[in-house]
């Protein structure tokens, strides 16, 4: 079969011969990859700069993907720390770590938007107590799961969702997906009373916003939740320390490690119904595996889905 195959955190991915898998034990099956999302998280995790990369080269990257396994029932799979991943013609998978699809399902639409939406489905549904009729910001909204995460926050009842981000042309096409406001982040005092803030930048952007909108709430006792997702913005943030005195605020993380895999397995099925049934506009754009290596850098607004 082919794969691609990383030798060092700096290499790209390269499109070459691979043997083919073999079930290691009984509860292990063998499976031909239909579709695979290029995600963040499978770049950060192949160079290393996730921290939940085990740093084992030689690596197929691919952390999850449309399989159909030997029986002919088409999956979506999320994997496990393997050295093998899905950027491949097949793989190896635990099915307890899948969700079986309709026969008509979408392989590259799947694949291009369950990372993405995972996120903030998985935030908003596991890591905190939201509920319909709160108001959410959701900043870095103009980035694939930020788009994402404006539609499942209205599709879980948000009263309210604002979004944010630089750009203020992509951000105005975001009122078609459900956007109540948009803001750029000069302007981040505008989401002051918000109930919940949704975080994919971080750095020093995150933490410059935090005084001025904690400082133009209505009421600072009232609740603030910022769940912490993602961080393009930087790994870290100086946040001041009259953030967390002057107001009623919460920061908590979300993703691997701090939700249960069982809590996140749970999400998946109604998940996938969602994306299926078209609740969640998706942007995917459909590449080769063979062009790999050009794929693993291309700038583009679409989630580039690899396929054989």
């Amino acid at each position: 079969m082919h794969a691609a195959v990383i030798q060092a955190s700096d290499a790209p991915p390269v499109y070459r011969d691979h043997p083919d898998p073999a079930p290691r034990h009984g509860g292990e099956l063998a499976v031909e990859v239909l579709a695979a999302g290029l995600h963040h998280l499978t770049r950060a995790k192949a160079n290393g700069s996730h921290y939940s990369g085990n740093g084992v080269y030689p690596l197929v990257p691919g952390v999850d993907g449309v399989v159909r396994d030997e029986e002919g029932n088409v999956r979506y799979v999320v994997l496990d720390d393997t050295a093998l991943g899905t950027f491949a013609d097949r793989t190896l998978i635990d099915p307890r770590r899948s969700v079986i699809l309709p026969g008509d399902t979408d392989p590259v639409r799947i694949a291009a938007a369950m990372n993405p939406a995972m996120s903030s489905w998985v935030a908003l549904r596991r890591r905190v107590d939201f509920h319909a009729g709160q108001r959410v910001l959701v900043l870095g909204a103009t980035g694939n799961a930020g788009r994402m995460a404006v539609q499942i926050a209205k599709l879980f009842g948000a009263a309210q969702v604002i979004a944010a981000g630089r750009d203020a042309t992509r951000l105005g096409a975001l009122t078609a997906l459900g956007a109540d406001e948009t803001i750029t982040f000069d302007r981040i005092g505008h989401a002051a009373d918000v109930d919940v803030v949704i975080d994919y930048v971080w750095g020093e952007c995150a933490a410059d916003a935090m005084i001025p909108l904690l400082a133009a709430r209505a009421d600072r006792t009232a609740p603030l939740t910022w769940i912490q997702i993602g961080s393009i913005a930087g790994q870290t943030a100086p946040i001041p320390s009259a953030a967390l005195r002057s107001a009623r605020l919460q920061i908590v993380g979300s993703g691997i490690g701090s939700v249960p895999a069982r809590d996140i397995l749970a999400e998946l099925p109604e998940l996938a119904s969602a994306v299926t049934a078209g609740a969640i506009d998706v942007r995917a754009r459909a590449v080769p595996l063979a062009q790999v290596t050009q794929a693993w850098t291309a700038a583009t607004d679409d989630r580039i889905v690899l396929v054989p």
